[in-house]
């Protein structure tokens, strides 16, 4: 299989400090690749070069073939939108917004009427056991509600990756594994690539594949017990 996304010799610093120092890092298509090290080790740094969200001060990264470290924010943020999914630890959900609103945004953002994508809304709702809480507020959920809302708004747009920054670090064991179900789940049924940072062994297992990163330096493992 050819590579989805990439990145080539990536170096990145804040300042004086180092994050990345010539990471290389690639997942195919359908591809679940778990990203792994401590705190620091620059894992998140490398999710963000990979989702456009940072520019590396050196290196590639590319994206079905093409540099999106060359693109402008613009096109960056387009990227984002049309193309990228993401769920981060805490959700990130807009308080001002209902569930299905919050599900919804990112096909709202994309131009679709607002019927249409609040329709496709309530559909991931129900799919992953939320029917009937469309019209609640984030502060009305549990965590993991909240988590598997913000898992409907990064698939909603059918993304070619998933970015899941510790999608579980803030819930229980047992909440943390019906998340990951849920997103390797609809992961698989739409062929989405997934980058998952992690620094759980209980999460990494549900990956094709680990990495570790440490001193920003990214480390290839044995594959997951999910790799064929």
């Amino acid at each position: 299989m050819s590579t989805l996304i990439e990145a080539r010799d990536v170096h990145m610093a804040f300042g004086e400090t180092p994050a990345l120092r010539g990471a290389q890092f690639d997942a195919e298509p359908g591809e679940i690749v778990a990203v792994m090290g401590p705190s620091g080790s620059g894992k998140t740094t490398l999710l963000h070069c990979l989702a456009g969200i940072l520019v590396p001060g050196e290196g590639e990264v590319l994206f079905d073939g093409r540099r999106i470290d060359r693109l402008n924010e613009h096109e960056r943020s387009a990227l984002r939108r049309e193309r990228f999914g993401f769920v981060f630890q805490f959700g990130q959900l807009v308080p001002e917004l209902t569930v299905e609103e919050n599900v919804a945004l990112p096909l709202l953002l994309g131009g679709a009427r607002r019927g249409e994508a609040l329709r496709e809304a309530r559909g991931w709702l129900e799919r992953l056991g939320l029917g009937g809480l469309q019209r609640r507020r984030s502060g009305e959920l549990s965590g993991g509600q909240a988590q598997r809302v913000a898992l409907a708004r990064g698939m909603i747009n059918r993304p070619r990756v998933l970015f899941a920054d510790e999608p579980t670090g803030s819930l229980d064991s047992l909440t943390g594994e019906l998340v990951m179900d849920l997103l390797v789940a609809a992961a698989r049924e739409h062929g989405t690539t997934v980058v998952l940072v992690t620094h759980e062994p209980r999460v990494a297992v549900y990956a094709d594949r680990e990495v570790v990163v440490r001193d920003g330096r990214v480390h290839a493992l044995a594959a997951g017990p999910g790799r064929s």
